[in-house]
């Protein structure tokens, strides 16, 4: 079976090798027809403590690394700085 992969945006790196990262989805709401969005945070394995705040990644489902972490990230783009 494939492992599940999410695209988020890290909203916080303040721990040694663990970034949580926020995916939003969106879905058309049953009776009222109306587009919702719904967000879900996810603390990923960061190995190289590479990703801060505002990057964008893709984090894959792997074996539970610690209580919380259930995800890696496979790849993310930086932040453009101004």
């Amino acid at each position: 079976m494939p492992k599940r992969t999410l695209q988020g945006v890290v909203v916080s790196d303040k721990q040694a090798k663990t970034i949580v990262v926020r995916v939003d989805r969106r879905f058309t709401h049953p009776i009222y027809k109306k587009t919702i969005r719904r967000s879900k945070n996810y603390h990923a394995h960061d190995e190289a403590n590479e990703f801060k705040a505002g990057d964008v990644v893709w984090i894959e489902e792997s074996r539970p690394i610690s209580k919380l972490k259930r995800w890696t990230v496979v790849r993310g783009e930086h932040k453009k700085t101004a």
